[in-house]
């Protein structure tokens, strides 16, 4: 059986409007677009699932239109839900602000994605080899304290990687520390390393949190156009990026932590998976709407035209 990449986070709708500006309080702008895209964990399992991984949808998923672009968007990559869907609820809304610079504000509800348990994550079935997703997001009430309980009872062999997101350093030490106790994977941005860790350069950063993570853990460090930075064995290397000018950087982090699991899931080293990463990311940037991952074909040719070298497929 192939590797797959399990997520536990919030499958969402994103409604993307294109404002001019941020209005003041209590005004108004006029946006020039609205959008509804399935967004959320929705954009890391179909990245995922365009290089050719197994992706599953452990989270929960509400009933009514919402929950039904949900699984419509993961169904058409291939992608799968494990968990039946939450009965007279549906997904809830994130209404997204994109600036002309392509900087995102973010308004989210709360509704069926925060109704999981550990009888529905499990319904993913997890086995050794196979990468679970969890987004630092659900360290909130009510989804903290059933996936917390469901990733200490994981088989050894199991891969937990961590996107912590804005929130994570900012939450109680005692539920930080537990969170990076069942860790064996961190991924982020530079902002949110180092805000855990202290350390303000990227590369820097990357070690610092493999001191706070289980021994043999691997620390992948975002820095933008730069690049990532990738803690494993001890040792910290640069992965260069690909500068693009953006039109929307919504789901250029998640594309990246999609395509890298599915290269981990592929049986890809870490630095090569990085690299697809990098490329997928840079692709996004150049369109609209979070879900709007490459596939492995197009992260292929972008390479090509990069080096000049044919290199495989993931």
């Amino acid at each position: 059986m192939s590797r797959r990449v399990i997520h536990t986070g919030q499958a969402m709708v994103d409604l993307v409007v294109e404002v001019p500006h941020l209005p003041l309080r209590g005004g108004n702008v006029n946006a020039r677009s609205a959008t509804r895209y399935a967004g959320g964990s929705v954009t890391i399992l179909v990245a995922a699932a365009r290089q050719g991984a197994a992706a599953v949808q452990a989270g929960a998923v509400g009933t009514g239109p919402n929950g039904d672009l949900v699984r419509e968007t993961l169904a058409r990559d291939g992608a799968k839900v494990s968990s039946p869907p939450v009965p007279d609820l549906d997904t809830g809304v994130c209404v997204v602000m994109v600036e002309p610079s392509a900087e995102r504000s973010f308004v989210t509800t709360r509704a069926a994605e925060r109704r999981i348990s550990v009888g529905s994550l499990a319904t993913s079935r997890p086995v050794p080899g196979d990468l679970v997703c969890v987004t630092g997001y659900s360290l909130y009430d009510p989804t903290r304290d059933p996936l917390l309980e469901w990733l200490g009872s994981l088989s050894d062999g199991v891969l937990v990687v961590l996107d912590p997101g804005a929130p994570f350093a900012g939450f109680d030490p005692a539920l930080v520390e537990q969170m990076l106790a069942v860790t064996h994977v961190w991924t982020s941005n530079a902002q949110e390393a180092q805000e855990l860790t202290g350390v303000s350069e990227a590369e820097a950063s990357c070690a610092a949190v493999a001191q706070r993570l289980p021994e043999g853990a691997v620390v992948i460090v975002r820095d933008g156009p730069v690049g990532a930075f990738v803690h494993v064995a001890g040792e910290t290397t640069h992965v260069p990026g690909y500068p693009q000018t953006p039109v929307d950087t919504n789901g250029a982090g998640d594309t990246h932590t999609g395509v890298l699991c599915a290269g981990v899931a592929a049986d890809l080293g870490w630095l090569e998976a990085c690299r697809r990463a990098n490329a997928a990311g840079a692709i996004k940037v150049t369109r609209r709407g979070p879900a709007t991952a490459p596939t492995a074909a197009e992260v292929d040719d972008f390479l090509a035209r990069q080096h000049g070298v044919g290199v495989g497929t993931v």
